[in-house]
This record gives structure tokens, sequence and C-alpha cells, in this order.
């Protein structure tokens, strides 16, 4: 769930990419769809100074106003075990194979 940081109210314009920078200002740049690869420059809309915390995602929502919510680290856990059972038949295989050839 997403909390609201700052009241800002940007009006997004179409054609570019808002995000929240370094500094915690709102900031925009041009996106390049279809054009030559061209760095697009990258212009500080509102100075907000929000300080940021870490594990936290910064975005601009739908109003316009900074918001954040808690960022989603790692997803469903592997089986470590699995992998390394393949990896020593693979081994084993080639060994069996090396000494066949000689």
């Amino acid at each position: 769930m997403a909390k609201k940081v700052a009241k800002v109210s940007v009006k997004k314009e179409s054609g570019y990419l808002y995000f929240v920078d370094k500094n915690g200002n709102v900031a925009r740049a041009s996106m390049a769809r279809g054009k030559k690869k061209s760095k697009g420059k990258i212009e500080v809309v509102a100075k907000v100074g929000v300080k940021k915390e870490a594990g936290m995602l910064y975005f601009i929502d739908k109003q316009g106003d900074i918001s954040c919510a808690v960022m989603s680290r790692g997803g469903k856990k592997r089986k470590k075990t699995a992998k390394k059972k393949v990896a020593k038949k693979k081994k084993v295989a080639k060994k069996k194979s090396a000494k066949k050839k000689k």
C-alpha cells in the first residue's frame, strides 16, 4: 500500500517520464520512442527535497504527488539442492566420456 509523502500536483505532459530524482525533487526526461539515440535532458519540474528512506520506492502518482511504497524484494525462493544434483551428474558424465575417448 502506497502512502503520500508530499503534495506537489504536477501536471503531466505526454511524451515525458516523470520521476523522483536522487535529491528528492520531481524531474522529467523525454521518452525516446521511435527516434534515433538521443539523450533526453533531465529537467527539474518541482523542487521538493523529499528525504528518501532505504527500501522504499518513490514515484509520482496519478494526482501528480510524490508517493512511496515498500520495495518488493526476492520473490519465490528456488530449491538449491536440485541444481547441485544436476551439475554433479553432468560432471560425472563428462569424465566418463573423456575416458572412453582415450
